[in-house]
């Protein structure tokens, strides 16, 4: 596992060191990955929408329903 030094604002370190205290986390490093992994999921959710418009655009049309797009975005992000 990679170490790194950073630095954080005062209000975030304080924030960060609350979330610890109050046994949320055990140590800001589990914290800012699991801060991490939420951004990349994130971004992977956000990615698969622009996909998909820009599929959308390029088509020109679509044969599924308005149910059926919904149904798909749904699962996509609580994936």
């Amino acid at each position: 596992m990679g170490r790194q030094s950073i630095s954080f604002t005062k209000p975030n370190d304080e924030w960060l060191k609350a979330q610890v205290e109050s046994e949320e986390y055990s140590s800001k490093s589990e914290l800012v990955n699991d801060l991490i992994r939420q951004a990349r999921k994130q971004q992977s959710q956000i990615d698969w929408v622009r996909e998909k418009l820009r599929k959308a655009e390029d088509s020109g049309f679509t044969d599924d329903s308005k149910d059926a797009i919904l149904a798909q975005s749904k699962k996509r992000l609580n994936g």
